[in-house]
């Protein structure tokens, strides 16, 4: 019960729910987004009893399920839907659902347990050993607390240093780990239910990618609590923020670098409630380091601590938030090395001069990166499978815990799987078309989304790291100090007073 007080930023409505069986704890902090009535609160139970389910997520097919499988609800809550679904199928339910989740069901007759992680892991989901038992959470620090595991993992940090992220499971500590998207675990056997399809397929047409969208959109709009969009003023926020009808827009940026003129634009053709978000660099460093010691990692982007920021605010209007996270990996939007793929044979040195953040040599660290992917052959689809399963992962850790500690659910519709499916193995050439990126994706935004933000070029998320106060002299550049500031943060926080949190 302390670790759930410790976490009720991920769901602070009502009271924690707990649940003791045996060896086997549960522990719940409800966000309440789907049926509000506490009749949904979890650990939540089948109707015969036998499974007791807590869940972090949205399943946004649930009621399309629920008729398929001629469920009788008592509720309306998606949670019910997925439980009465194990009951019924077992651990092939997953591959009906169309959401982003992190669960644990128990079976009270058995003591079977069962855990699993949507396709994506757009949820998060942490485990370790102890003693003869396995430790789940939604967020690190209480797999620390339950466990004693501290130590930090010298590959881990490597990793970080590298790239800005984790990879294949590792994360800043020994004997920690990420469980892995689209898996399953069933008392302790891990086994794959998914992953992103091989070999090459024709792309879809206009008509058919603008329905797949829609389709995504709308499902993600689906909430018993007002919702808003995020709203850069990029293309694929605002096609997302256009296609969701949605009245609440948010932008944030620095008073020296922002996009708030393209935000303006694009709210003024959406007729939306439009709010800017200013952020000074004297507050970017305080929330920096409150953000490494609240989640006992290392942050990913400087741009995570400008979505938190900007979600602060979001939560005072809304308690769901859409993103356009996901489009880049999808239509190739990172378009210097899906070039290099595409017009090159597989090499590595060169993968790493062109996708590494840090400068530190360390090609090992790399190598061990993209290892899962190497199988797919060509250059070109190892960088595509990357992108979309690896690099995608650490930008969705990013938009999870910005907005969860803010108690927000951030909803991405270019990481519904249908989308991801449709789309892999289509040609380079649709995806860059006549050397412009994203092609496609500008052609179904005509009428959609105002001309000039269809033809502007690719900005990432403005962050003046260059003039920030924990710029060192000793690094080769601004983002060399951003990770060795954040590695510093991290290991300098750890003895000291932190959060300690459960799922």
């Amino acid at each position: 019960m302390k670790a759930l007080g410790r976490m009720r930023h991920r769901g602070p409505d009502g009271e924690p729910g707990y649940l003791e069986r045996g060896s086997v704890k549960l522990g719940h902090n409800r966000l309440k987004v789907i049926d509000l009535d506490d009749r949904a609160a979890q650990p939540f139970f089948s109707r015969d009893g036998r499974y007791a389910l807590i869940y972090n997520g949205e399943v946004y097919n649930h009621g399309e399920l629920a008729r398929k499988h001629g469920i009788a609800r008592k509720t309306s809550s998606d949670t019910e839907v997925i439980v009465e679904l194990f009951r019924l199928l077992g651990p092939e339910m997953l591959k009906e659902l169309n959401g982003m989740f992190s669960m644990v069901i128990l079976d009270t007759d058995t003591g079977a347990v069962f855990a699993a992680r949507d396709r994506l892991g757009v949820k998060p989901l942490y485990y370790a050993q102890s003693g003869n038992g396995i430790v789940l959470a939604s967020e690190i620090a209480p797999v620390i607390e339950l466990t004693g595991k501290s130590v930090f993992d010298e590959f881990g940090l490597r990793q970080y240093r590298k790239l800005r992220a984790f990879f294949n499971g590792r994360t800043a500590y020994k004997g920690i780990e990420m469980f892995p998207a689209g898996h399953y675990m069933l008392n302790g056997v891990m086994k794959k239910y998914w992953d992103i399809p091989a070999g090459p397929q024709s792309p879809p047409g206009n008509e058919e990618l603008l329905d797949l969208l829609k389709s995504a959109v709308k499902m993600r709009c689906v909430s018993d609590v007002p919702a808003g969009a995020y709203l850069s003023g990029g293309l694929d926020s605002t096609l997302v923020a256009a296609l969701s009808g949605l009245k609440n827009t948010w932008t944030v940026g620095f008073e020296e670098m922002n996009e708030f003129e393209w935000a303006r634009l694009a709210s003024l053709a959406l007729e939306s409630d439009h709010a800017e978000v200013l952020i000074d660099q004297e507050d970017f460093a305080e929330m920096a380091r409150g953000l490494i010691r609240e989640r006992m990692e290392p942050l990913s982007v400087p741009n995570e601590v400008l979505l938190y920021a900007m979600t602060r605010e979001v939560k005072k209007k809304n308690t769901v938030v859409l993103s356009g996270e996901g489009a880049d990996e999808l239509f190739f939007g990172y378009d210097r090395i899906f070039r290099w793929a595409a017009g090159n044979h597989w090499d590595l040195r060169e993968f790493s001069r062109l996708y590494s953040y840090g400068t530190i040599d360390d090609l090992d660290i790399v190598e061990d990166a993209v290892s899962p992917f190497l199988c797919r052959g060509k250059a070109i689809d190892i960088v595509a499978a990357f992108f979309q399963s690896a690099h995608l992962h650490g930008l969705l850790r990013r938009l999870d815990s910005s907005t969860m500690l803010c108690s927000v659910e951030a909803r991405a519709p270019f990481v519904d799987y249908r989308l991801i499916e449709r789309m892999a193995g289509v040609p380079f050439e649709y995806r860059i078309e006549d050397n412009v990126p994203k092609a496609q994706l500008k052609r179904i935004a005509r009428g959609i989304v105002p001309d000039e933000i269809i033809l502007r070029k690719k900005v990432g998320f403005p962050v003046p790291l260059g003039s920030m106060s924990f710029n060192s002299a000793k690094a080769a550049t601004p983002m060399d100090a951003w990770l060795e500031f954040n590695l510093m943060e991290l290991t300098g926080a750890k003895d000291s007073e932190r959060g300690m949190v459960a799922l």
